[in-house]
This record gives structure tokens, C-alpha cells and sequence, in this order.
């Protein structure tokens, strides 16, 4: 059987699309590469035809997950009140819900960080936040508050994830979400 010219790229991006959703909701050493080639249709050996190895994969899909941060989040920041959209939708039950679909940070870069397997991809996408919550903020602290600020949505969405209570699970997110935005609305008051 003869394949289009473009079909092993598109393959390639399957998987990494596949390996990106399944690393971000099940976690990268829980997800075998049988399973995932196999959910794609796919054979095992197959997937050394596109990867040297799943360290390989692990970085792509990282990469991959970062694009669709970057354009989710350049939409929320030309909005009029940016770190408000931001702070919403990073909080949110969606993103809850959704790891798979969500930002990297609170589940593959955490595996990958306590596995000692540190990424540039990881930094990329951490820094990529803060700078725009950094020019969101517009003040002379804001290097130091848009750390914190991030640090807190990543730490509150972890355990709002972790916790086995839904309403717990829904006043850490809340808490924190309204705590992020009084401390939003704080610093633009005395900017003004």
C-alpha cells in the first residue's frame, strides 16, 4: 500500500499530539508507548520509524503543549483586563478538568523536574508567563509579583487537582483566584 507523500508527517504529528494530551493527563511514566501507538491505530515498532526514543516524544509533546499555551494565552492577554482573563481561565474548571488540553507546568514539567530530567522547553514556557504578566502589571516589582503570581496558579491548580473533595477542590480554586485578582486590583490602584 502506497502512502501520500506528507503521511509520515502527519503521523509524526498524531503522535505528538496523541503523546502531548496523554503525558499532560496521565503523566508521562504512566503512559506506555503501546497504548498510545496502539489508541492511534499504530503499531509499536512503528513508533521508532518517527522517535529516537520516548525521551524524544517527551520533549516534542512538551513543545507541542507549549504552542497551544503560547496561542491560549496571547488571546487572554490582548483582552482589557488581561491578568483577570488570565488568572480565570488558568483557575478554572475547565483547566481543572482538562489537563490534558491545559498547561504543561503542573503536570509534565513537574514529573520531568522530579525525575531530574530539567527541559529548556520548561523555562520557554514559564517564561513566556511571566513576561506577560510582567507587562500586564507594568510596575517596578513586577519581575518579582508575576513569580509569585505563577507560582501560586500552578501550586493551587496541583492541589485543587490533588484533593479527592470536590468542594475543597472549588474553594482553593476559588480562594485563590479571588485572592490573585484583590491582589491585581491592589497594585493598579496604586499605580494610579
Amino acid at each position: 500500500m502506497r502512502y501520500s507523500s506528507d503521511h509520515k508527517a502527519q503521523t509524526h504529528q498524531r503522535i505528538i499530539k496523541e503523546a502531548s494530551a496523554r503525558f499532560r493527563r496521565d503523566g508521562i511514566c504512566a503512559t506506555g508507548l503501546q497504548p498510545l501507538m496502539k489508541a492511534l491505530n499504530l503499531t509499536h515498532g512503528g513508533f521508532y520509524a518517527h522517535f529516537k526514543s520516548k525521551d524524544e516524544l517527551v520533549e516534542k509533546a512538551l513543545q507541542s503543549a507549549a504552542a497551544e499555551l503560547d496561542a491560549h494565552c496571547e488571546m487572554l492577554f490582548s483582552q482589557e483586563r488581561p491578568l483577570e482573563a488570565f488568572i480565570d481561565s488558568y483557575l478554572s474548571e475547565w483547566h481543572l478538568t482538562s489537563p490534558d488540553q491545559g498547561c504543561p507546568l503542573p503536570t509534565m514539567s513537574s514529573e520531568l523536574g522530579l525525575r531530574g530530567q530539567h527541559t529548556p522547553t520548561t523555562d520557554a514556557v514559564l517564561k513566556a508567563r511571566l513576561n506577560q504578566i510582567e507587562a500586564a502589571l507594568e510596575n517596578p516589582n513586577a519581575d518579582r509579583q508575576s513569580l509569585v503570581m505563577m507560582s501560586t496558579l500552578v501550586g493551587a491548580l496541583v492541589l485543587a487537582r490533588s484533593v479527592k473533595s470536590t468542594e475543597l477542590a472549588t474553594r482553593i480554586m476559588d480562594v485563590v483566584r479571588e485572592s490573585l485578582k484583590t491582589q491585581v486590583h491592589n497594585v493598579e490602584k496604586a499605580d494610579q
